[in-house]
């Protein structure tokens, strides 16, 4: 019976052994895929002009908005506030310049007011840029960027000129 058994173990030893994986020898795949890397021109983004409200004059009695049209550049206001025709104001303007068909995705952080030499202020109600804030890039490189806003003008506001600094930023998406 010992040597049943022992037949029995080489046996099965044998057929445990012949069970174990056979290695698979390498497969190509049936198209190489490529390595790619995209470089795109770095972005610039250039101020053609600032954004300006034009020449005001207060109401003696009630407070009012000035706003300049992002896309046309137009100046309207609130009844009170008398708009001088020797300044009509202007919608800020940017160029910028980047890779065709890559799209920029634009920014703006606008001050909360405007102040003067003597430290007077007026608040920035809003400002805005002529459309949508993701730009492509068009097949000359160029990107344009319009930039208005509204104001309030308080009753009796302080005379001077009024100014503040804004961001707009140009980013690859």
């Amino acid at each position: 019976m010992m040597r049943g058994l022992a037949k029995t173990a080489l046996a099965l030893g044998a057929l445990l052994t012949g069970a174990s994986p056979v290695a698979a020898a390498p497969v190509s795949a049936s198209t190489q895929p490529p390595a790619r890397a995209l470089l795109l021109i770095p972005l610039t983004l250039t101020k053609v002009q600032d954004i300006h409200f034009g020449d005001i004059v207060p109401s003696t009695t009630t407070g009012g908005w000035v706003a300049i049209n992002a896309v046309t550049g137009a100046r309207t206001a609130s009844a009170g506030l008398t708009m001088m025709p020797t300044d009509v104001g202007q919608r800020g303007q940017f160029a910028g310049a980047g890779t065709p068909g890559q799209q920029v995705i634009m920014a703006l952080t606008p001050p909360t007011q405007l102040s003067n030499p003597a430290g007077d202020t007026l608040d920035v109600l809003t400002l805005n840029i002529d459309g949508p804030t993701t730009r492509t890039i068009a097949a000359n490189h160029t990107f344009f960027v319009g930039v208005g806003g509204i104001i309030f003008v308080a009753a009796n506001q302080a005379e001077g000129l009024y100014s503040a600094t804004y961001d707009l930023t140009a980013d690859y998406q």
